[in-house]
This record gives C-alpha cells, structure tokens and sequence, in this order.
C-alpha cells in the first residue's frame, strides 16, 4: 500500500482525496498556491508546501515545483485529481522516471487518449461505435468542407487536445465551417498549445451518458455503471444523475460491454470514464475517454457504495481488484448539482469574493463535497466551483424533490452564485419529465 501521497490539486477534490487518504491510514501532503494559503485542503492534511503565486501556470501546473514538493517531503506517489495535471502525459511520465507512483493510468494511456482524434481511431480500431467523420486530423480547410459535404451537415470541429468544451463549433453549411476553421484552430492553439483538430457529424439534441469503469494491472476490468451528463451550458456539466432515464438495460449492458472491452483493448488501468452521446434512436457513439477520476464521481459511489477514491490508491499500490462484475448492485437513484460562483443572469460571470454567512444543509441521503467555510475568500485564478450536492433516493422523483430541499436550504451569503438557477432546472416541467438532451438549457432558458 502507498504510504505517503500528494495531493497535486485545490478545493473540494483535494479535500475528497486527503479524506480517502486519512481513512485508509495514509499520509498526506497538500500543495498550494500563495493566494490559497488559508484554503482547507492545507490544513486538512498532514502536511502543506506552498508552490508559487496565484496564477495556476506558476503553481498548480508547475510541475518542477510540484514534483519538487513531493520529493522533499518524501511522498511515493502522487494524486491528480481532476483538471490542472491530470490528463498531462508529461507529467506522468516524469513522476514514473523518478519512482513516484502516478495515481492513474500509464502515461502512454494518458497519451493516447488525450488526443481526441488517436482516442476514436484506437476506439473505431476497438470496435467501439464511433461516430462518422475524419480519419485522423485535419490540416486543410478545403479537406474539411470535402468531408462535411461527404457526411452530410451539420458537422462540428473540435481541438483534438480539448476538453472543458473549449475548440468547439458547430457548422450547418459551407459558410459556417470555412469561419469555423480558423476559429478553432486559435482556441486550440490558446487553450492547449496545440492547434491540431478533427471534425465529426453533429449528432443533434443527443444525451451525454458516461460509464464509469475501474481496472487493475492485471487485466481485470468491471464498470460501475452510466452517469447521464446531458444538463450543459456551453459543453460544461452543471447537473448529473444516475441511472440515465434516456436508456433502458438492454443498451446500458452493451454500453457496459463495450466500454470493459475498449479498456482491455487499450491495456487501461485505473479508473477512467468512456464518454457515449446517445441519438434519438438509441445508438450510441464513442465521444472521448476521461484518464482520471471525474468531477460527478460521486453519483455513482452513491448507487453502488464503492469508493472511487480508494479504489484508485488501490490500484496503483498494485492490488488486484477485489470487486467482480456480478459484485455490482445498483441501489436507487443519485442526482449531482455543482454550485457555482457565478451569475446565470450575467453570462455565469464568475463571481470570486468572500463568504459572509454560510449554511450547508444535511440529512438522510445528503452528501456535500465542499471546501468553503465562512470567511473563506473565493479567488479569481481558479474554476468557480464551490460545491457539489449529492443526494439519493429511492426514485428520481425522490431525488428531485430531496435535491430541492436542500437547494432551498444552502445559503451562501457575499457572493453570487448559481443555486436559484439549479432550482429552476429540477422545477422545469420538460426535466422533471426526462425530456432533455445536451440543448435543454439553451432552449429551456435561452443561456
């Protein structure tokens, strides 16, 4: 078993980790940036190293001071989390070179399927469902509009190194791609440094369903079910729930399937996600693969009381998998809402400042992954996530109505965030009727 682990992450990810860590008797080193010094990672942990100024390009993704931090402190391992470092092949790389666990997949894996456009050829290769489009990326502008008027619009170019719904269009004509083009190359060349890009078929009004997967360097792989993803502004999740209403258990045992084969076909190890878009015929298409631990994770702890978290320590201290697909039983139903520092009625303009007053609600079938407190000063460098509620019920309707009551109940008072706004999706009549797909909240609220 790992001995020492560094929590290379901030905010409720960190705080999920080192908790994990504590109850399975492992210490912890947090690392954080100046302007994060009084945030309750650091002082949850066994110990704290500071890695430089606030911006995330000097700390949080300085991976010289990060691995220099885990090196002084003599940690054996290091845990991402989700975001900054964690998909970073690089990285990886380094802290294999240097005998540091890398608590996640092998970084050829991270490699691989990091490049969306690798990822769907090694899927299609897999005989994983794929959805039509190029085959590999492509260079020219003129070789994007051969293939959309090939396929058929409307289309989509995405930045094969994205993520985060950045370097991301939509094209219904000629017109819309050659703008397009040009537009997406420079979000991707921003965002990821890299302006390679690939395009698809544009699956309309589709759902997002995920399958959550674990697998040992033994060749053994189960999956702990589907997450449906399909509330989204802009391409980012705001709402998640399990099961997904928008399949039946015919298509989640195929998706099951394929997703156990895809993992074995790439040698994965660790837990990882396959990412499905699900028409409105029920087929289901290969969109990307998640190399780390996803931020809705705990829906799915939630219906089969496995712990994610430490399942992966598990993993990569080498233990085999002691959880056999048959183990797995689906308890339920689990709805996820992410709050927010921001404004809906401003664009989700970030909101960073300090929480005045703070109540967080509790009770049977209530879980608050957070690392807010009161007084606590939310900065402007980082993703404006405060917190995820989590409930579970014995039917969706229950875990709409317990999601409610506590989004009723949360008061976080000297900054704006989007709860109001949460509430009006689980009141939406079309929602509560499960009929929705990854445009619900540009049509239901025009966001």
């Amino acid at each position: 078993m790992l001995k020492k682990v560094l929590v290379a992450n901030r905010g409720e990810i960190a705080v999920r980790i080192i908790r994990a860590c504590r109850e399975m008797g492992i210490k912890t080193v947090a690392v954080y940036s100046q302007i994060d010094k009084t945030a309750l990672h650091t002082s949850l942990a066994d110990e704290a190293v500071c890695i430089g100024p606030a911006p995330s390009t000097k700390s949080y993704l300085n991976v010289k001071n990060i691995i220099e931090a885990a090196c002084l402190t003599g940690c054996d391992s290091i845990h991402p989390g989700f975001g900054f470092l964690s998909e970073n092949s690089s990285f990886a790389k380094m802290c294999d070179e240097i005998g540091i666990k890398f608590i996640g997949p092998n970084y050829k894996i991270i490699e691989l399927m990091g490049n969306k456009s690798k990822a769907k050829d090694t899927m299609k290769k897999a005989g994983v469902p794929v959805v039509q489009g190029s085959d590999g990326l492509i260079y020219k502008v003129a070789e994007s509009l051969e293939i959309a008027n090939k396929i058929k619009y409307p289309v989509i170019l995405k930045a094969s190194a994205g993520g985060g719904g950045k370097g991301i269009r939509i094209a219904y004509n000629d017109a819309e791609l050659v703008k397009a083009y040009e537009i997406v190359k420079q979000e991707a060349k921003i965002s990821f440094n890299d302006d390679s890009i690939y395009i698809e078929k544009y699956i309309e009004n589709p759902r997002h369903v995920e399958i959550q997967i674990l697998a040992d360097e033994y060749g053994n792989c189960i999956h702990l079910g589907e997450r449906d993803c399909s509330v989204q502004r802009r391409n980012q999740k705001i709402l998640e729930e399990t099961p997904s209403s928008a399949i039946n258990d015919k298509i989640r045992k195929k998706m099951g399937e394929v997703a156990i084969k895809a993992v074995k076909e790439i040698g994965y190890s660790n837990a990882g996600t396959i990412e499905f878009l699900v028409d409105k015929n029920k087929d289901f298409y290969f969109m990307e693969m998640n190399t780390r631990v996803q931020v809705e994770h705990p829906v799915t702890e939630t219906v089969t009381g496995i712990d994610i978290i430490k399942e992966q320590i598990r993993i990569a201290s080498k233990e085999k998998l002691q959880i056999k697909q048959e183990d797995i039983k689906f308890t339920g139903h689990s709805l996820e809402c992410r709050i927010n520092a921001e404004n809906p009625e401003k664009n989700f303009m970030p909101c960073p400042g300090k929480i005045l007053d703070l109540h967080i609600p509790g009770g049977n079938g209530v879980r608050i992954d957070t690392a807010i407190y009161p007084g606590y000063e939310i900065p402007m460098n980082y993703d404006s996530m405060l917190a995820k509620v989590i409930v579970h019920g014995k039917s969706r309707d229950e875990s709409i109505a317990k999601m409610k009551s506590v989004l009723a109940e949360f008061v976080i008072d000297g900054i704006d965030t989007n709860i109001d706004f949460l509430y009006e999706i689980l009141e939406n009549e079309n929602f509560v009727s499960n009929n929705y797909d990854t445009s619900f909240i540009k049509k239901e609220f025009n966001l």
